[in-house]
């Protein structure tokens, strides 16, 4: 019983994240340049409660085996680096970028960021 408990615990936390970068990517959705974000998850280990072939009953084995998941956890949140929608502005110093790339900055010992 902890056991399920534990690992429903572990699909609530991912859904929060998940609801969480959601969340950010709705409140940002105006802001000019944000770029949104996703949540990426993996797999807990599994345990193998019956291995491969073993004896299911009488006359039938488990091709596969048994075995129990143990949750999943969030291990990353990757920026989208997608193609924005470009805006005219009458600012003549805004600028933007068409295509893969990023803004260069030099900085004032001589070297660019």
């Amino acid at each position: 019983m902890i056991r399920s408990l534990w690992i429903s615990k572990t699909g609530l936390d991912a859904q929060q994240t998940q609801m969480d970068v959601i969340a950010n990517n709705l409140a940002n959705v105006s802001t000019s340049g944000f770029k949104r974000s996703r949540a990426v998850f993996e797999d807990l280990l599994y345990q193998t409660l019956r291995q491969p072939g073993a004896q299911s009953s009488q006359q039938t084995q488990l091709p596969s085996g048994l075995q129990l998941g143990t949750g999943v956890r969030p291990v990353a949140t990757e920026r989208i680096f997608a193609q924005g929608n470009l805006q005219q502005t009458s600012n003549d110093k805004d600028v933007a970028i068409q295509g893969a790339g990023f803004f260069q900055v030099l900085l004032p010992d001589g070297t660019s960021a």
